[in-house]
């Protein structure tokens, strides 16, 4: 993609992983050091630093001092300093918010309002999507006794049946089809009034990103794929999803819709999509902000 394109929504992180530290002992070393920074969510809230006019993803420990925390995650590092994701019990959203420099936000709007530094939106994805999975997992799925966390935030054990429980990424295949100089785009009826966007589907159990983007195409608007390319991805921290952008080619132009799925969906010139994407469609449509991976689909498909 060019650099000159608007930036993909939490797909920058400055981060070195240092996978091969996710022992316990990484996470007991730098949850005491003073030194270490912290991505903090009060349940699935974030909460920014700001320093001035400027606002961050990261704050220093003395932040918590005083706070409960649920879950501790050792991330990696930023520019040499320990990174940690931290969650807090929800009801800690509002002390922590009468800090001075401490701000809550929706997630969702700061990767649209591009209110972070680049490189610390995936920050605030990669700690969401962990300190969620922790949340909600808390007990074995294999015998019911409860786990606990573990290599350093990246595991979770079961004491009783011995069981170890990784943390889960849901593939997302989402793909722009086209046939000639037209493109298939259709729009949910709960997106916002004139809105398209991209066809999209989990993956199954069992099947290639090809073929779920061949499956979700036809099930959704009747129209068999041929041809199927990878372009990009972007991690989705809604809870933990990972879109993989593809193109494919339509073997035909009938359109058999899903009205479970769909509210509508249609063919689009390369003229009509350039003017979705500078919002000066006569009929006020619009394609995805770009935050959104259907965004930069749509704008391969126009370049």
């Amino acid at each position: 993609m060019s650099d000159t394109n608007p930036a993909l929504g939490f797909a920058t992180n400055g981060l070195v992983r240092h996978t091969s530290e996710h022992g316990d002992a990484a996470l007991a070393r730098h949850a005491g050091d003073p030194q270490a920074l912290t991505v903090l969510f009060a349940g699935d809230t974030p909460l920014l630093r700001r320093e001035g006019d400027a606002l961050g993803a990261l704050h220093p420990q003395a932040t918590l001092d005083g706070i409960e925390t649920t879950v501790r995650v050792y991330l990696g590092t930023l520019d040499g300093r320990p990174v940690l994701a931290t969650a807090v019990p929800a009801d800690a959203l509002d002390p922590l918010a009468a800090r001075p420099g401490v701000e809550p936000h929706d997630l969702r709007g700061l990767a649209t309002r591009g209110l972070v530094p680049e490189r610390e939106i995936g920050l605030l994805a990669q700690s969401r999507s962990l300190v969620s999975w922790h949340l909600r997992h808390g007990f074995c799925a294999n015998c019911g006794a409860p786990t606990r966390l573990s290599a350093s935030g990246y595991r979770r054990d079961c004491d009783a049946c011995g069981a170890q429980h990784f943390p889960r990424t849901d593939p997302v295949v989402i793909m722009l089809i086209t046939r000639g100089d037209r493109c298939l785009l259709g729009r949910q009826a709960r997106f916002p009034a004139g809105n398209y966007s991209c066809l999209a589907g989990f993956l199954e159990p069992g099947e290639t990103v090809e073929d779920a983007v061949r499956r979700e195409t036809f099930e959704e608007a009747g129209v068999r794929v041929g041809a199927v390319s990878y372009a990009l991805s972007q991690p989705w921290p809604f809870p933990s999803s990972l879109m993989l952008g593809c193109v494919g080619e339509a073997l035909g132009d009938a359109l058999a819709i899903d009205r479970d799925e769909l509210e509508d969906a249609r063919w689009f010139t390369r003229d009509e999509v350039r003017l979705m994407l500078a919002n000066t469609h006569p009929d006020g449509l619009r394609v995805p902000p770009p935050v959104a991976i259907a965004h930069h689909l749509v704008r391969l498909f126009v370049a």
